[in-house]
């Protein structure tokens, strides 16, 4: 569906990572040594494999658009006139195993993208990027940065060390909440255990695919643990989830729900329900059969499962190849519910955005 994008906010932008030596530079003394001294010169995310053709579109790849902000803009924001683009960087500080070096390239990760991404374009937003293997560390990393608007949300990805919905995260969830950042949890793994409950698969297919089953452990989590009671003006983005699991996901969850739900008194209302009113999902991968002539059939019937036009964020998912052209949004979503998506379901979704910067 091409159109009028004017004034839409991109919900998942991707900068390319910077490497561990170009971010020593935004380090102390000590981790700068640490880094030099370590060898830490190469550290790629194996969630976006640098050659698979779904880390970058063609044409975005032959321009390195996503090297460069000037190029990055010309490629979407001044092509498209879109107001905003959220900035989220998928430098892997999620796999090292030591908490205090994942705090200190969390902290330079964020610097580097307030210095050469954020100054350079004043459309440009960020997500604050995690260290989750110390909640206190993460909670200091909030703390620091709650003071510029630029950042609009705090990143975190869907496989890590355990479900987040534990009770060792809510600090993390009560600074969030506390300073009116939104938690974007993204497609992507520490590693550090199998991407699916049966071991590891053979192929990068596999473990796109297996993303999904991610989603659904940690949207359970968040509802039974009970986060969203302790903290009701949390909202969560569901980042690269894709769409369609949802409802069945959440017929399933509720179902069960009205059997053992003295187990989780504290779930005092349908998941469903709670879902509806705190959790939002990005718009790429949009999991559907083929557009066709089926498009308009296929989008509304979704919209009637998921019973809200609240849910939906418009992103792109720059410069993962997720559509072709300028297809960027569901075939057939009603022109009723273009401008929900495309502009007043983020700007409810992320209250920072809204702020002067």
């Amino acid at each position: 569906m091409s159109g009028d994008w004017t004034g839409a906010i991109d919900c998942d932008f991707h900068p390319r990572a910077p490497s561990p030596r170009v971010l020593s530079r935004y380090m102390d003394e000590h981790w700068r040594s640490a880094v030099e001294t370590r060898g830490i010169d190469v550290w790629q995310s194996i969630s976006y494999p640098a050659n698979s053709p779904l880390t970058m579109r063609p044409d975005w790849r032959e321009a390195s658009a996503n090297a460069d902000p000037v190029k990055a803009a010309q490629a979407t924001l001044d092509r498209f006139g879109f107001a905003h683009a959220i900035c989220n960087c998928l430098f892997p500080v999620q796999a090292f195993r030591d908490e205090n070096l994942a705090a200190a390239f969390a902290r330079a990760v964020n610097d580097w993208l307030a210095a050469q991404w954020l100054a350079k374009d004043s459309r440009l937003r960020a997500s604050v990027v995690l260290p989750m293997q110390s909640p206190a560390r993460a909670v200091e990393e909030i703390e620091r940065r709650a003071d510029d608007p630029r950042f609009v949300q705090v990143l975190v990805l869907v496989f890590g060390e355990q479900p987040l919905g534990k009770s060792a995260y809510w600090p993390v969830y009560a600074a969030a909440e506390r300073y009116g950042f939104s938690l974007g949890i993204h497609a992507g793994s520490s590693y550090h255990h199998a991407v699916t409950g049966s071991g590891w698969p053979s192929y990068y297919l596999e473990d796109y695919a297996a993303q999904a089953s991610g989603f659904h452990t940690q949207l359970g989590s968040l509802v039974c643990e009970g986060v969203f009671a302790k903290f009701p003006k949390l909202k969560v983005v569901l980042i690269e989830s894709g769409v369609t699991w949802l409802p069945p996901y959440l017929w399933r969850l509720t179902k069960f729900w009205r059997g053992v739900r003295s187990e989780v008194p504290w779930v005092d209302r349908p998941p469903e329900e709670i879902v509806r009113d705190h959790v939002r999902l990005t718009t790429q991968p949009y999991d559907a059969p083929p557009a066709g002539s089926a498009g308009a059939a296929n989008i509304g019937r979704l919209m009637d499962q998921l019973q809200s036009d609240e849910m939906l964020l418009f992103a792109t998912d720059f410069p993962h190849w997720q559509f072709d052209g300028e297809e960027m949004l569901p075939a057939g979503l009603a022109a009723d519910l273009r401008r929900k998506v495309l502009i007043d379901n983020p700007l409810a979704t992320y209250p920072r955005l809204r702020r002067p910067t």
